[in-house]
């Protein structure tokens, strides 16, 4: 379930604090380390990992709006901007994995399609542009401010093709701990 009234403004919302993915390293379990550092498509992890799991993609929303403080600050946005976001929760067998979030400033967004990915993957899309270059992930212990759910591990990280900036957060849920047998921390 979404949580509008804080998703909407963007000064609400407990403040998120992000820290590189390596300082992290030292409490997280080598199985887990596998999954929140890895640079490749987690689509493709996910398909993967889920074996006879029919893997699909489940659109919470998508549209315009202001971005996290946060977010905005990572993209380089001035307070106030309004910002393309798209969520999404990451399915296997109808139960979500893992919930997404996209920001990326409006005045990036011409000539791309991205509001046009509805219900598949960005990643599919994202690791397909040639010239991608991935900023370094940072990681977090708290709960996505998009979906009512707790995550173990949360994720994030910019990426820029061409003129477009897009930041990406993943949120590792309980659900996937519990199918891939992973630890609970």
């Amino acid at each position: 379930m979404i949580d509008n009234a804080r998703r909407d403004n963007p000064a609400s919302g407990l403040p998120v604090r992000w820290r590189p993915v390596a300082a992290a390293r030292p409490r997280m379990s080598p199985r887990w380390w596998r999954w929140v550092a890895s640079t490749d498509s987690l689509t493709a992890r996910l398909i993967a990992a889920g074996g006879k799991r029919q893997f699909s993609v489940r659109l919470l929303r998508q549209g315009t709006g202001y971005p996290f403080a946060d977010e905005a600050r990572a993209l380089g946005m001035a307070p106030g901007r309004l910002a393309w976001r798209r969520e999404v929760a990451l399915c296997l067998d109808g139960v979500p994995w893992v919930v997404a979030r996209s920001v990326a400033p409006l005045t990036a967004l011409r000539g791309q399609r991205l509001y046009a990915l509805g219900e598949r993957s960005l990643g599919s899309w994202l690791f397909a542009q040639p010239g991608l270059v991935r900023r370094p992930l940072e990681v977090t212990r708290a709960p996505p401010r998009f979906f009512a759910a707790p995550s173990l591990w949360g994720r994030r990280s910019v990426f820029r093709h061409r003129r477009l900036a897009l930041l990406v957060q993943e949120y590792f849920l309980p659900a996937m701990a519990e199918a891939l047998a992973l630890p609970p921390t």
